[in-house]
């Protein structure tokens, strides 16, 4: 049930990256975005998806093209 959550809180804001990314022509948070989306339904347990999650959530901060 927690994994759940996290994958919903993902979601949206993986959502929120993909139309900044598109607006501002950012493609690091393009992808971060698609990513954050796309990857909770690959991903089991709630560890992994924490993990994962942060990393895509910090990458456009991180990454600088």
């Amino acid at each position: 049930m927690n994994a759940f959550i996290a994958s919903v809180f993902l979601g949206i804001v993986g959502t929120g990256y993909v139309m900044y990314g598109r607006k501002a022509h950012n493609p690091v948070a393009l992808v971060a975005g698609v990513l954050l989306c796309a990857f909770p339904y690959f991903v089991d347990g709630l560890t992994w998806t924490l993990l994962i999650g942060l990393i895509l959530l910090a990458a456009p901060f991180l990454v600088h093209v």
